[in-house]
């Protein structure tokens, strides 16, 4: 009987499983290049409208015109869970009225110059699931 432990492997998901697991989740992180380094800023988020809309603790000006948005949840004692990336054109809300209501309904870290909504029109989702041995 062996007793060596099952291995680690990464399940893709099909998009309509990466999606729903990111509705599922409120928090993850807002990445992007600026001045060619990486940027990598915590976020709240909410799906509507086929959009992601995000509310992050960075300047809108730095706001590129892309970026990628990764969620995930991992248990780490059994090395399971599953992590999902969207990634498209991204815009700061400007609107009053429709920023007023993003920071009402998602959680922020800032307020001020560094407190954004950003929206980002989804051209790419994708989605593992961290799985053991046969398990997906």
């Amino acid at each position: 009987m062996s007793t060596a432990p099952a291995s680690l492997r990464m399940v893709e998901v099909s998009g309509a499983e990466a999606l729903w697991l990111l509705e599922g989740s409120a928090l993850g992180r807002l990445v992007y290049t600026q001045r060619d380094l990486p940027v990598i800023r915590p976020g709240w988020h909410t799906w509507e409208y086929g959009r992601l809309v995000v509310r992050a603790p960075v300047q809108a000006a730095a706001v590129p015109l892309t970026a990628t948005y990764q969620v995930d949840e991992v248990r780490a004692a059994t090395g399971t869970g599953w992590t999902v990336t969207v990634a498209g054109p991204a815009e700061v809300i400007t609107d009053p009225n429709e920023a007023a209501h993003y920071r009402r309904t998602l959680t922020g870290w800032t307020y001020g110059p560094h407190d954004t909504i950003v929206r980002v029109h989804p051209q790419s989702v994708s989605g593992f699931r961290l799985a053991r041995g046969t398990e997906s």
